[in-house]
């Protein structure tokens, strides 16, 4: 609750990654829960956590599971509309159980590992927004994301009906105005009504990806994790091809020189039917990773 939170404290240390095996592993099942008739958020959420902590093992990941289905089952059962449902997620996850967000999260990868989530009741709006989606949808409610620009939100309800309300100001409900002046902090544009558009599980955890690949990018020294999270979002089967490039940027800075040209000379091929002055650039940065190796 607001007059219960801890104080502010330095950024823990990020977790250390699996052993090769595990990740491979954990690479595999992600990339078949996303092929999946009916990807699981939860589960995919969990295998991005388990990539990057690699003390969590199969035990901690069914233990998130029974902690979603525990936190479900202290919601009222059906108490209403699209409002009782979201005051009742508000009440119980946001007042009674703590789940918010605060400043200091943006700079904990923690925030954005569902776990850890569920552990501090502290993360990044997209992964509050989890927690909140599958308390709701566990107990039944008409629960959905909402990806508005720089900042996700839940909805409850028909687009007819909607009703939104935001995890990471503890489950606040928004007003039209409140979400018109969300979109206009992060873009400066107005809100428009193909924002309010539920988002798809794979867009979710695509989202997430690149919040952890923002987080790394800002860390340099920890571009193992800007690698795996490229990884897994190859792996989606919808991504942008331009990750395929920093892929390779990234096995070039970590020392994989051939790794990278062959990487970069496929990226070139792919470009060349649209770009060919492009593709050429490309191809310029493959030849000189191969000279770091002379």
């Amino acid at each position: 609750m607001k007059g219960h939170e801890p104080a502010m404290r330095p950024p823990s240390p990020a977790p250390s990654p699996p052993s090769p095996e595990r990740a491979a592993e954990l690479r595999r099942r992600f990339a078949a829960e996303a092929r999946a008739e009916r990807p699981d958020l939860s589960l995919l959420c969990l295998l991005v956590a388990a990539a990057a902590d690699g003390t969590l093992d199969e035990a901690g990941m069914d233990a998130a599971q029974e902690e979603l289905d525990r936190l479900a089952g202290r919601l009222p059962y059906r108490p209403g509309g699209p409002h009782a449902w979201a005051r009742a997620l508000g009440e119980l996850l946001g007042e009674r159980c703590g789940f918010r967000g605060c400043a200091a999260d943006y700079q904990r990868l923690q925030s954005s590992l569902l776990h850890e989530v569920l552990r501090r009741r502290r993360g990044l709006p997209i992964l509050l927004s989890v927690v909140w989606m599958e308390v709701a949808r566990r107990a039944g409610a008409p629960v959905y994301g909402v990806a508005l620009p720089g900042h996700f939100v839940v909805g409850f309800g028909t687009p007819e009906g909607q009703v939104l309300a935001d995890p990471f100001d503890g489950g606040r409900v928004l007003t039209g105005a409140d979400a018109e002046l969300l979109v206009v902090g992060a873009t400066g544009a107005p809100l428009d009504a193909s924002m309010l558009t539920p988002a798809a599980p794979l867009d979710v955890v695509l989202r997430i990806l690149n919040n952890i690949r923002a987080w790394a990018a800002a860390r340099p020294e920890r571009s193992d994790v800007a690698l795996w999270a490229v990884e897994l979002s190859l792996l989606l089967p919808s991504h942008p091809a331009r990750l395929r490039y920093e892929r390779a940027q990234l096995l070039v800075q970590r020392g994989d020189f051939v790794g990278g040209a062959l990487e970069l000379e496929a990226y070139a091929e792919v470009v060349a039917a649209v770009d060919e002055p492009a593709a050429q650039r490309v191809r310029g940065q493959a030849l000189a990773a191969r000279a770091m190796l002379n």
